[in-house]
């Protein structure tokens, strides 16, 4: 070796062993500037991938120089310039480049930053500047350290799970080929032959089974192909053995196999951790259900038509004799669990069960009646006291031809109860249309919650299990009604001591409900529909067509009502009362012009539903709590609708013993059943009254609705035919009677304006009003009259 060859080998080793040489500088910037532990290694880094915990961006560049090891607490150490954490001499003829360093946290800011990790593991930046100050960290540093620290969280996690799931996967292979040796070395007991030879016998029998079923549900799979565009999967269906044929598991929605293991379904657990999306924003947004998810509704709808159809023809001990007069079928939970285990999978948390049956006779065909289920619009005006808002948010099947047999689609629905001191049920389920059997439909509801893992808190507020209407047709366009109501509600979900009681029985969103508001809405319709005066109407308006005008405009008027008093999602009410008057306001726009004042309020009356209603519907004694009539009224027109003397339209104006009180009268609709009354009342003047005679629509001139809600509180043993008179004011139970004045503001001067006057101007008519109904009432029950 030359001389000169050794020199250069000796500067070489001195270079090495001299860390200020710009040789050992060159090798430390080779040196990866981050030091990770083994742990640190094996998880993934907060700077890759689109983690929302990782650095992005300029943030990322900036950052690395501060990124630190994570050890088993956490991390300790902390990168902040050169690799040595000396200064570094540049060479000849290079610029001063600044060098990381390294820092290690200390123990005690180790845990300190641990203890605030498990209180809050994405601390903002005030909390990140407060903690750095405490610990002598800059918050960038705090920063780094948390992202570290919740990745490997995450990392360790995921490792853990990954272990579990593939023990448990290793468990079920291993019992599967148990079973497996065991079937084929299975033998029978008596003659010592292997049981192959036996289920040789029943082959044929298991044969034709196996071939029905599957007939079955390739029908219902070519159904929801018209919408698919393509064959519906088979839904996890396994060809048969050929040594061995099972029949297939039934359709059921127990947690076990072909129920809702199959459907996969998981037990929701409720939680309030982060303010998830409503029903409404998880329903109505755009591609609901992926391909994946729509065979699963199908099967799901085919379950819950089962349980309900069973559940429709049960009796004892299913179901026991309850409610406020006992006539109605409640739900024995306990044999309900027993009959079906896992329902739509195990029992939800921190949610009870609300379920009810009732049946009557309804004056309308069952394939009208069914074909308005399947609409929403008609579903709304059909019960407009109890659905405050429907969508169809999909329609997975049309039916078969023009019939709604098998007809599935998806729905978002509010439930509400006329008081804006009720809070509102929303609901977001499939509906399943299905001729059973000649003249027999069943529409049946379930929710689909839980097709996903982790579903937001707003959906496990209220779940439909199958739920729905059984409809028979009878002779003379009649159809005998079945009603079923099954939910689960969350059990600390707020309701106002004064409709507690009403909650607990069921009246307020039980099947009895449901069922008096259709019967009553299918009189009202025939009322509509018929061609001749009837001997009952009274009055000025002689012809048909008349007639049916007056009652399409009574009708919105209700509906709009019925729209404005309740807690629904698209109401915001202000309780701006002070003491014990509790008035709640609300300013909406008028379908008109300028805006429209609502005011609202519930109370408690010691009188009977019946009393209360005959008393505030009556027009002789208007006067006596109608702050605008000034004295009685009279009736000048009438329209029955329906058997009940309650059900009717009528016009009323200022008898003839008042003054003049212009061209003003009052059109008032008042409709009662089994689960409550109803009194909406409106100012009309004869230019209107003209309008709706000639065949016009006065809808957006016409004055916003008023009324009152009376829905009972107790039992009720007073005849619903019983006059004013007739009726006993120490009946037992009493009722919950809730008044809505609402007054339209043409000219608002100034938002302030319209605060001091209007509001206190409305609040003043509706707590009158209502001391005004108490004192008559008390005074009625005092006098005996």
């Amino acid at each position: 070796m030359s001389s000169s060859s050794v020199d250069r080998l000796s500067r070489m080793s001195a270079s090495l062993m001299n860390p200020s040489s710009s040789f050992a500088h060159l090798a430390m910037d080779m040196i990866p500037r981050t030091m990770y532990s083994s742990e640190s290694l094996a998880s993934p880094s907060p700077t890759s991938g689109s983690n929302g915990d990782g650095i992005k961006g300029k943030e990322a560049a900036s950052g690395m120089s501060e990124l630190h090891t994570e050890g088993k607490s956490g991390s300790d150490n902390n990168m902040e310039g050169g690799g040595s954490g000396d200064d570094q001499e540049p060479a000849e003829g290079s610029t001063q480049q600044k060098k990381p360093r390294y820092h290690r946290h200390s123990a005690f800011q180790i845990q300190q930053m641990e203890s605030f990790f498990k209180e809050c593991p994405h601390p903002d930046e005030k909390q990140r500047q407060e903690l750095g100050r405490a610990l002598k960290l800059s918050p960038r540093q705090v920063k780094f350290w948390f992202q570290n620290r919740r990745t490997q969280m995450k990392a360790q996690h995921e490792r853990s799970e990954n272990s579990q799931l593939r023990s448990e996967n290793e468990r079920l292979r291993i019992e599967n080929i148990t079973m497996r040796e065991a079937i084929k070395h299975a033998s029978c007991p008596s003659c010592g032959s292997l049981s192959g030879d036996l289920a040789a016998v029943d082959e044929h029998q298991l044969r034709i089974d196996n071939v029905r079923l599957r007939e079955e549900l390739q029908r219902v799979s070519s159904v929801a192909a018209r919408y698919f565009g393509r064959p519906v999967p088979t839904l996890g269906l396994v060809p048969p053995a050929p040594a061995l044929l099972t029949t297939p598991p039934p359709l059921d929605l127990a947690g076990s196999s072909g129920g809702a293991a199959t459907l996969g379904l998981l037990n929701p657990v409720v939680t309030d951790i982060l303010p998830g999306p409503t029903v409404a924003e998880v329903a109505l947004r755009p591609g609901a259900l992926t391909e994946s998810e729509k065979p699963i509704v199908v099967e799901l709808a085919m379950a819950a038509l089962e349980e309900f159809l069973r559940m429709i023809h049960s009796d004892e001990p299913l179901w026991m004799k309850g409610g406020a007069d006992g006539s109605t079928d409640i739900l024995n939970t306990d044999e309900y669990y027993r009959q079906f285990p896992g329902g739509l999978g195990p029992r939800p948390f921190a949610l009870k069960s609300e379920a009810s049956r009732d049946g009557g006779l309804v004056i309308m065909n069952g394939a009208t009646l069914v074909e308005a289920l399947m609409d929403a619009e008609k579903w709304m005006e059909m019960f407009p006291s109890i659905v405050a808002k429907a969508v169809t948010v999909e329609v997975l099947s049309p039916g078969i031809g023009m019939s709604p047999d098998g007809a599935l689609q998806l729905m978002y629905a509010e439930l509400q109860v006329l008081s804006p001191l009720v809070q509102t049920r929303e609901v977001y389920f499939v509906r399943y249309c299905k001729q059973a059997v000649d003249k027999v439909w069943a529409v049946v509801d379930v929710s689909v919650d839980t097709l996903r893992d982790n579903p937001p808190p707003s959906l496990l507020r209220c779940r439909r299990r199958p739920s729905g209407c059984l409809v028979q047709d009878m002779p003379n366009g009649y159809s005998q009604v079945t009603w079923l109501e099954h939910v689960e509600v969350e059990e600390q979900q707020s309701v106002h001591p004064l409709f507690r009681s009403l909650a607990n029985t069921g009246l307020a969103f039980g099947a009895r409900r449901w069922r008096a508001t259709l019967q009553r809405h299918c009189e009202s319709l025939v009322s509509l529909l018929a061609s001749n005066i009837s001997p009952r109407d009274l009055g000025v308006i002689q012809t048909p067509e008349g007639r049916r005008a007056m009652l399409r405009l009574a009708h919105k008027m209700t509906r709009r009502f019925c729209s404005t008093i309740s807690a629904s999602t698209s109401n915001t009410w202000l309780n701006l009362s002070s003491g014990n008057d509790d008035v709640r306001i609300m300013m909406r726009e008028n379908p008109g012009d300028g805006l429209l004042l609502c005011a609202a309020t519930s109370t408690w009356l010691p009188f009977s539903r019946i009393h209360v209603f005959e008393f505030l519907r009556h027009e002789r004694s208007r006067g006596e709590w109608d702050v605008l009539a000034n004295g009685a009224m009279e009736k000048m027109y009438h329209i029955a609708e329906g058997q009940h003397p309650g059900n009717n339209v009528s016009l009323l104006r200022p008898s003839g013993s008042n003054p003049n009180q212009g061209n003003v009268i009052f059109l008032q609709e008042s409709c009662t059943d089994a689960s409550g009354s109803l009194i909406v009342y409106a100012p009309v003047d004869f230019s209107t009254l003209n309008m709706v005679l000639q065949g016009e629509d006065p809808s957006r001139v016409m004055p916003p609705p008023s009324g009152f809600v009376i829905l009972p509180d107790g039992p009720e043993n007073s005849p619903s035919g019983l006059l004013l008179n007739e009726l006993d004011s120490q009946s037992v139970g009493g009722s919950i009677l809730t008044v809505s004045i609402q007054i339209a503001v043409t000219h608002v001067p100034s938002l302030g304006k319209l605060n001091i006057e209007s509001v206190n101007t409305i609040s003043n008519i509706i707590i009158n009003t209502v001391q005004k109904i108490k004192s008559a009432l008390q005074c009625m029950a005092t006098t005996g009259s």
